[in-house]
């Protein structure tokens, strides 16, 4: 099951600060860090697989729209299946609304039914910062080349009420279903919509 590697991102990572934040065209930064059984995950493990990261905070109202609806799991469940890796980030400092420790973590993962590979525990604030995530959710499509195809909103409607998601563009989606087809991406990049991450 799934919710087993819905792992941790713990305070020891490291981040290429060779980019302020990920930008569409270029090279997303580099990270390294364990997850909540101790292994090690870095972007270049990825080499030749497509990435999500998706920017998360359990108690956003953002955030609930999304996993209350199963929307998030879903959307998570349709493209693991085609092999994509997808990573949960949560950059709540300790403290700060969201923040979990790897315990918690992975209760929330099992709660959620989440289909993410993983998510990180950045509670430093080191990839976020790396990323330039500024809400949750905040997200990043990366190709199997290490570079980003698209940053942005997850989709066109910044309403909490999960009520429109039906009615939405799912940016996410469209990037990836046109990028893993070899086609252009028309929207690569999008203000995103959410909780300030919280730092």
């Amino acid at each position: 099951m799934k919710v087993f590697l819905f792992l941790s991102f713990l305070m020891m990572g490291t981040v290429s600060f060779a980019s302020s934040e990920a930008v569409p065209g270029k090279p997303a930064p580099a990270f390294e860090t364990k997850d909540a059984t101790g292994k090690v995950h870095k972007l270049a493990d990825y080499k030749d697989k497509w990435v999500v990261l998706e920017w998360y905070n359990k108690d956003c109202p953002y955030v609930k729209k999304h996993y209350g609806s199963n929307n998030m799991q879903a959307l998570q469940k349709t493209y693991t299946d085609k092999g994509v890796v997808w990573l949960s980030v949560n950059s709540s400092a300790k403290g700060k609304e969201g923040y979990t420790d790897a315990a918690a973590a992975l209760r929330v993962a099992k709660d959620a039914k989440s289909n993410a590979t993983a998510v990180l525990l950045d509670e430093k604030g080191i990839m976020g910062k790396a990323f330039g995530s500024k809400t949750t959710p905040h997200m990043f499509v990366i190709d199997p080349h290490g570079v980003v195809v698209y940053a942005g909103a997850i989709d066109d409607n910044d309403s909490s009420d999960p009520a429109i998601i039906l009615q939405s563009k799912n940016y996410v989606a469209m990037a990836l279903d046109a990028a893993m087809a070899g086609k252009k991406v028309e929207k690569t990049s999008t203000k995103p919509y959410g909780c300030s991450t919280k730092y």
